[in-house]
């Protein structure tokens, strides 16, 4: 009988130990946040403490890497304790920095070459506190995900990424997929293993913030046992200043034990072996979602998108500058400058705008930040270009920032002592180009608009001479017998009806066939403004009013007219301008609001809940869009994205709940083609926001959102709304047509200066002459010079010709490594040429050592 027992009792000791064993689960736990957004000064002694106390507790940190400059200030003993802890940065070691970008991005937002500088700066202070910092895996406690992602962390030299954001889905989530690890691949075909959001993994019900992996849950890691996922992982990034320790206590749970981990230790050691199907994400799977169309977002979205093209322009002009006449390149400058940048897209700056005291709020922080930036950059640029010019008012130069050849109309002012109405512009082989003067208005000078060619990152010079006649034929307005006005380039015909809010009702693209892009049979209108004033009766729109026009330049260069109206009592003005032998259509929006007027769908007041799924601000259809109904047949929806394009897989871009997110984001660019694309129309934004598009309803674009935002924040209208938006008709998808290049032209605007170069003839300092291959940056190190390429188009081998000298060249990865030395030919007198082979999407980083003037 005692044998019976004792033969019972051991074999349920055994089955409790084989079960335990298969009730074993791995966590994440750590911090996320900083000095920016929370970090209180005892947080680094709490940290270091809490290590000790519980030994088998592991960390994952997401702190601003300028956290660290003050912990070493105000606690230096819990500064140092924590850096000793940190040291062991081996598989089995305590603590791994899973996000070291200088200010945690959502990533999508941004430009690729930001997103490639939080890196770079993040990691380089983190560097200067742990000179033995690793980075192998990438984790973020925000959807701070790109599809891109890939190749820039494996350039930086991460191994593994985490595409969970359990506890902080508030701005979105990754769309559920697989059962374990993944192989995500990015647009370039570049890998990196990944845990994502299991399909198991479901979003918690009674909350618009959490999935149910947030805590280990008994039920989440059960779902994830039956689907066969040998080492299922949960996690939280505890916010910087709670006080509770390791998250789920000791990981005991219902009879589960969950062993914490970092990630680097999970993906090298406890997940080694598992499958690792590939997952090629798209962006339309990275489910993001802010308050678009809110003045504060906009404005946000506005500012770091200027000032991120005019650093990257200094960049390259500064770089000009130090080949051709030697001067010192301003890294000082350049990295003040970018800092200030890169805290303006921190995610709280998107998504918690109104945070913060008055006169102090997120919003407020980036009009701050993304002034001094400007200020660093316009000062750079007017160095650069009085440094490469001098100062004869006669002559004009145009630079040109782009690895490509541009043929642009341009603006300069009229030097006070050329009176003539009649002047000319001249070529320096002495060919007058195609001007037209514009006339001053008040004080402000006369202009001489006129069509610049423009050798590939360099300059062409100008010169302006009084004539006695003659003038040239191409654009002009004309107004018809009906009360319309005709709107004529070599591109386009373009008819705008006033009485009907100076909608377009006819734009015709002449060397296509004189195809039709306006959908006339729609009731909506091409180029209309309509959305729901909740407050004032419901839908209103700019045809319900007639509009004034003004001719503000009436050819042959350049034609502008000026649409003046009222939607809903506010004064509005619509600016439409078209150039000579241009495809772009630049559309300047400016409306100046009487009062808050509630735009969107309403939400009855004491409705809001924060847990209900449901928000008002999700609803585009609603809000105020500028609509573009287009005749295309069957039509396809292309979309840029940081580093990528992707073709849309949407039926439409609507959804009313947190738990039905679909990416509905407009970066730069948006696409729609027809006919089994053989037409398209691109529209271009100054922001990124949300556009609209389903079947049987118009593409739109998101002008304007004003009511109930997140965490029952009213994101109101306090000011005059200002938008640009520009529209580009082609033929065939986006990648035969160019408007990669047509964006990123969009984005680098010809620059003009007065005087002339010493060398007047023109310079180019890289040429490459493909109109697929942007160059993304051009900065020095040193005396290096670093050259970035991006491909939009297919895979291909490319040739770089540098107007200088260097040693030799590298093909580097984004962390410095060399990965190839590239063969670096003279080409006689035009300087050297490297050639490379680029992957589709595919970025390349360049090392020209020691660069300088022939």
């Amino acid at each position: 009988m005692k044998l019976s027992i004792i033969l019972t009792s051991l074999m349920l000791v055994v089955c409790m130990a084989t079960n335990s064993a298969a009730q074993t689960a791995w966590y994440i736990d750590g911090y996320h946040g900083g000095i920016w957004g929370h970090y209180p000064d005892w947080n680094t002694r709490f940290m270091a403490d809490m290590l000790t106390k519980h030994p088998d507790w592991k960390i994952n940190i997401e702190l601003e890497p300028e956290t660290w400059d003050r912990a070493q200030v105000i606690d230096p003993a819990a500064y140092a304790d924590f850096k000793a802890l940190f040291a062991d940065q081996s598989l089995n070691g305590r603590i791994e920095y899973v996000n070291p970008e200088c200010a945690q991005s959502y990533n999508y937002n941004i430009s690729g070459e930001s997103i490639i500088r939080q890196f770079y700066y993040g990691i380089k202070k983190i560097r200067e506190h742990f000179p033995g910092a690793v980075f192998t895996s990438y984790s973020s406690e925000e959807p701070c995900f790109t599809s891109a992602l890939p190749q820039v962390l494996r350039s930086f030299g991460f191994k593994y990424a985490s595409l969970k954001n359990p506890n902080t889905c508030f701005g979105g989530y990754t769309r559920a997929h697989g059962g374990g690890l993944v192989n995500w691949v990015g647009p370039d075909g570049t890998g990196i293993v990944t845990s994502p959001r299991y399909a198991v993994e479901q979003l918690s019900p009674k909350s618009t913030w959490q999935t149910i992996a947030w805590e280990n849950s008994a039920d989440y890691l059960k779902a994830a046992y039956a689907n066969g996922i040998k080492h299922p992982i949960g996690m939280t990034l505890q916010d910087a200043g709670w006080k509770g320790g390791p998250f789920i206590g000791n990981g005991d749970k219902n009879g589960i034990h969950s062993t914490y981990t970092t990630w680097r230790n999970y993906f090298a050691n406890v997940a080694k072996a598992d499958p690792k199907p590939v997952w090629k994400l798209s962006q339309e799977d990275i489910l993001v979602s802010l308050v678009w169309g809110s003045q504060v977002t906009q404005q946000i979205a506005q500012r770091v998108r200027v000032a991120e093209n005019k650093i990257i322009q200094s960049e390259k002009l500064a770089s000009m500058a130090k080949i051709y006449v030697g001067n010192n390149y301003p890294q000082t400058d350049f990295d003040a400058a970018w800092r200030t940048l890169l805290l303006s897209q921190h995610h709280d700056c998107w998504i918690v705008p109104y945070n913060g005291s008055p006169g102090d709020t997120w919003a407020d922080k980036v009009k701050t930040w993304t002034a001094f930036t400007n200020n660093k950059s316009d000062s750079v640029i007017r160095a650069a270009t009085s440094l490469l010019s001098n100062g004869n008012s006669n002559y004009i130069t145009v630079y040109n920032t782009l690895g490509i050849k541009r043929n642009e109309t341009v603006y300069a002012d009229v030097p006070s002592k050329i009176q003539s109405d009649a002047i000319g512009v001249f070529d320096t082989d002495g060919k007058r180009v195609a001007a037209q003067v514009i006339q001053a208005d008040g004080l402000a000078p006369a202009r001489v608009a006129f069509k610049a060619a423009v050798s590939s990152m360099g300059y062409t010079v100008y010169q302006l001479k009084e004539i006695k006649a003659g003038s040239f034929t191409g654009s002009g307005v004309m107004l018809l017998a009906n009360g319309n006005y005709r709107l004529q380039t070599d591109l386009y015909s373009i008819i705008i009806d006033p009485a009907h809010g100076g909608v377009i009702k006819s734009l015709v693209a002449k060397k296509m066939g004189n195809k039709e892009f306006v959908d006339k049979n729609n009731i909506r209108g091409f180029n209309e403004l309509r959305g729901n004033f909740y407050r004032d009766g419901g839908f209103k729109s700019s045809q319900d009013n007639p509009v004034k026009v003004e001719i503000l330049e009436s050819g042959p260069v350049s034609i502008k007219i000026a649409l003046k109206g009222a939607i809903n009592g506010s004064d509005y003005s619509q600016v439409i301008t078209l150039k000579q032998g241009e495809p772009r259509i630049d559309i300047d929006l400016n409306i100046s609001w009487k009062g808050n007027p509630g735009i969107g769908e309403d939400t009855k007041p004491g409705t809001y809940k924060l847990e209900l799924p449901a928000k008002a601000f999700y609803d585009d259809r609603n809000k105020l869009l500028a609509l573009f109904p287009l005749n295309l047949q069957r039509q396809k929806v292309y979309k840029n994205a940081p580093f990528d394009v992707t073709e849309s897989k949407l039926d439409n871009t609507f959804y009313t709940r947190w738990d039905s997110i679909k990416n509905n984001v407009i970066h730069t660019w948006v696409d729609v083609t027809g006919d089994n694309d053989k037409y398209g129309m691109a529209l271009l934004t100054d922001h990124t926001t949300s556009y609209a598009h389903g079947e049987n309803f118009p593409l739109g674009l998101d002008i304007q959102y004003s009511g109930m935002g997140l965490w029952g924040r009213n994101y109101t209208i306090d000011g005059p709304t200002a938008i640009h938006y520009a529209l580009i008709a082609h033929t065939g998808k986006w990648d035969k047509a160019g408007i990669w290049a047509d964006a990123t032209q969009w984005n680098e605007p010809l620059i003009v200066a007065s005087g002339k170069p010493t060398y007047a003839r023109g310079r180019s300092l890289i040429k490459v002459d493909d109109r697929d291959i942007e160059i993304t940056s051009v900065q020095f190190d040193g005396s290096d010079m670093l050259v970035r390429f991006f491909n939009a188009g297919p895979a291909k081998q490319i040739k770089a010709i540098v107007d200088c000298n260097a040693d030799s060249a590298e093909l580097i990865e984004l962390d410095g490594r060399v990965k190839h030395v590239l063969p670096l030919t003279r080409q006689t007198a035009t300087g050297k040429a490297s050639g490379f082979s680029m992957q589709k999407f595919g970025i390349r980083t360049v090392r020209f050592i020691n660069a300088a003037k022939l």
